[in-house]
């Protein structure tokens, strides 16, 4: 008897029947001899909608009643699931994340999980029932609720996974795997069957909406495989795991395993910072201090003992981070402080490049070849990264997956993904 956790995305829990469509898959799971728990996000675009409904009410939105507020709507979807669980036939029990102990830090908006207990979860599984868990949230070490951020479900999904010793967490979406690329630009993109952790973490670290970065990172620390597949189809999807699956061959692994882009990104420069030690700590410990996430960083060699940074920060966190720096370098003499949000970076990913000399060349030569201006690099052992204008993003994205022989021999054909 194995124990799955599935979790189930906003678009497949958008409305009465998409619900009850999982309802009688979670039940098809239960009659094949599977303990199984359940996550589920808010229905469709219920969040929007609430974030809409605060800015209505008051232009000022405190973290602590934004979190009670947001909440909400996982709790929604928990209730319907457990009622449509019902109507096949398949006892189940709706826990919000403070009754199953997921403990976070105090962080509203973004906390992190520190412990998740799951003793309420595991009770239920004992006695033949579904555990329903209402995704994104927990509670703090100071008992308040919290939220997880942006992919939050997912990363409640694999915390549970692990906390079960679960056989496997089935992440379930709009799209039937991870790709080579995003469908909505390339086409001709094809779906991954398995993708080792080490990948699919610069995948999600460069911007790919399917998975979750904290998801893939509680997986690998704790060995828990993951599968992406969509609720749409029910179809074999993505496998996430350093293991293969039998019959599966590592020989002629493709260099590259997919392109990535990240249109949600902006650029902060300050001019004219002093060159002296200490100075980059007093930059970046505010803003790590603020909970705002840098990306990638560039500096200038130094001219006449003053040099010239620039990183990227998410779009939403912009306003709040030129703030911050603005105060920093009125305090280390720095000259000014310049900001650009039409920016995109684009990243190829693949295990592949560590014993393939050359991949940075071929693609510098192909933005090149393009007309596509790079504003900055960055690079991994299996990863490289461009910032590029923002209009020229779709162009260079099709350019490179045709570039380095990832084009499938058909388009896509399942529907296509809806992103909030």
């Amino acid at each position: 008897m194995a124990i799955i956790v599935q979790k189930y995305g906003g678009t497949s829990v958008a409305d009465p029947d998409r619900i009850k469509a999982v309802a009688a898959h979670v039940a098809t799971s239960v009659a094949d001899g599977n303990q199984v728990v359940v996550v589920v996000s808010a229905m469709g675009k219920t969040t929007d909608n609430l974030l809409a409904l605060a800015q209505q009410v008051s232009s000022i939105h405190p973290v602590r009643e934004l979190d009670m507020l947001l909440t909400t709507g996982e709790r929604i979807s928990m209730a319907l699931m457990c009622m449509a669980l019902a109507d096949v036939g398949v006892d189940a029990v709706s826990f919000t994340g403070s009754q199953v102990g997921i403990i976070t830090d105090t962080a509203h908006t973004k906390a992190k999980i520190i412990e998740v207990k799951a003793d309420r979860v595991r009770e239920a599984v004992a006695l033949g029932k579904v555990a329903v868990v209402a995704g994104f949230q927990g509670v703090s070490i100071e008992r308040e609720i919290t939220t997880l951020g942006r992919g939050g479900s997912d990363t409640t999904a694999v915390a549970l996974a692990v906390a079960m010793n679960a056989d496997v967490c089935e992440i379930y979406t709009d799209v039937t795997g991870v790709f080579s690329a995003d469908p909505r630009i390339v086409p001709m993109a094809r779906k991954l069957a398995h993708l080792q952790f080490e990948e699919m973490l610069e995948i999600a670290g460069a911007g790919s909406a399917v998975l979750a970065l904290r998801a893939v990172e509680f997986a690998r620390r704790h060995g828990v495989p993951i599968h992406v597949r969509s609720s749409f189809t029910w179809e074999q999807g993505t496998w996430i795991s350093d293991i293969l699956s039998e019959g599966e061959s590592t020989m002629e692994e493709p260099v590259i395993s997919g392109v990535v882009h990240d249109a949600a990104e902006s650029k902060i420069t300050i001019r004219s910072v002093p060159d002296r030690p200490g100075v980059s700590a007093a930059l970046f410990e505010p803003l790590a201090a603020a909970n705002i996430n840098v990306d990638m960083i560039v500096q200038n060699t130094s001219k006449e003992g003053s040099t010239d940074v620039s990183f990227t920060v998410p779009k939403s966190e912009l306003q709040r981070a030129e703030k911050i720096v603005q105060q920093v370098a009125k305090e280390i003499g720095a000259q000014d402080v310049t900001s650009e949000s039409d920016i995109a970076k684009v990243s190829l990913v693949g295990a592949g490049m560590k014993t393939s000399p050359g991949i940075a060349a071929q693609m510098f030569r192909v933005c090149a070849e393009n007309d596509v201006n790079i504003h900055m690099i960055s690079t991994s052992t299996i990863r490289v990264s461009v910032v590029v204008a923002a209009s020229d993003m779709e162009r260079i994205v099709r350019a490179l997956h045709t570039a380095f022989g990832l084009d499938g021999d058909t388009a896509y054909s399942a529907p296509l993904p809806i992103r909030k």
